[in-house]
């Protein structure tokens, strides 16, 4: 990995962040809407309005708050909720604490699901396993997350009692039940994300297995098993952790669904509800968050890429 091909990305890295500000401001701050208004309710005064417009600081020009609001959040002040009364960064921080452990172990499942039945798959090219797996998978890809989460409730916490219908304990209560209360919406997230990177993973193996030094592993006498897992499946890696990257993003704003259809107390609900009570700071400072991991795990994605293949970044 050069250093151009590191400055590069995080160039990237930080122009990407600065637009989805800029974005995620005009479409929160300066489109239509009044959130002095809705907060004081239909029947309220224009002078009341007026009186807490300027209280919270809308009143004021776009630009100024828009760098005022970056200002903060370089020093770590999130502002003040209009709705709760508290500070932003303590009520993301409690619901990151249930969505950020969700969607890792989404991912994990993901990674899991796909690479070993993406890998059998492609293995198995042409053969039944593999039109099952690619069954299976096509499935996957047409059921709506939040459905499958609504059949997994009826299978699992209805019939079987096996897991609870909904709601988190929180890590007070431990490790294991906090876990287990996960198990379900990770599940939902991941058989989608995984039936995607499946296919991909099946692409990108079937690929590699064409190349020659597959056929020269094979001829010093190493077995199938151990040419696919050592090699093949390192060498098709770099698209399939680039498709990871995108699909954490998915698996983040599938967040905001599963954590309502499992009343779990998460930043995905928070930013459901901001919305509902017209709490623009909240919904502003939250899914500018999601957009800063989303951005950073993708840098990372790229820098991963580039130690796995060094060929990525000496041609950047």
């Amino acid at each position: 990995m050069t250093r151009r091909f590191l400055f590069q990305r995080l160039a990237i890295f930080a122009l990407t962040l600065l637009g989805a500000s800029v974005v995620i401001f005009v479409v929160l701050d300066v489109l239509p809407g009044n959130a002095a208004q809705t907060l004081l309710g239909p029947d309220a005064t224009p002078d009341t309005v007026a009186a807490l417009a300027h209280k919270l600081g809308l009143d004021r020009p776009p630009l100024e708050r828009y760098l005022g609001w970056m200002g903060g959040l370089l020093h770590g002040d999130f502002g003040v909720s209009y709705a709760y009364g508290t500070p932003v960064a303590g009520l993301i921080g409690e619901r990151l604490a249930v969505s950020l452990p969700l969607a890792l172990l989404a991912m994990v499942l993901t990674a899991a699901l796909a690479l070993s039945l993406g890998t059998i798959a492609a293995a198995r090219h042409r053969h039944v396993d593999d039109t099952l797996i690619m069954a299976f998978a096509q499935v996957g890809i047409a059921v709506p997350n939040f459905w499958l989460a609504i059949l997994l409730i009826l299978l699992f916490a209805v019939h079987l009692h096996w897991f609870a219908a909904g709601g988190f304990p929180g890590w007070s209560a431990g490790v294991g039940p906090a876990l287990r209360a996960l198990v379900l919406p990770a599940v939902a997230l991941a058989m989608v994300e995984g039936a995607i990177l499946a296919r991909v993973t099946r692409t990108a193996v079937l690929a590699v297995l064409n190349e020659d030094f597959v056929r020269t592993a094979r001829a010093k006498g190493l077995t199938r098993a151990a040419v696919l897992w050592r090699h093949v499946l390192r060498n098709a890696f770099v698209p399939v952790l680039t498709v990871m990257g995108l699909q954490f993003a998915n698996l983040v704003a599938g967040t905001i669904v599963i954590e309502n259809v499992f009343t779990l107390p998460g930043l995905g609900r928070l930013i459901f509800q901001s919305i509902a009570n017209r709490d623009q700071i909240v919904v502003r400072d939250a899914v500018m968050l999601l957009a800063a991991l989303v951005v950073t795990v993708n840098f990372a994605v790229d820098v991963l890429s580039s130690l796995i293949d060094p060929r990525l970044g000496a041609h950047a």
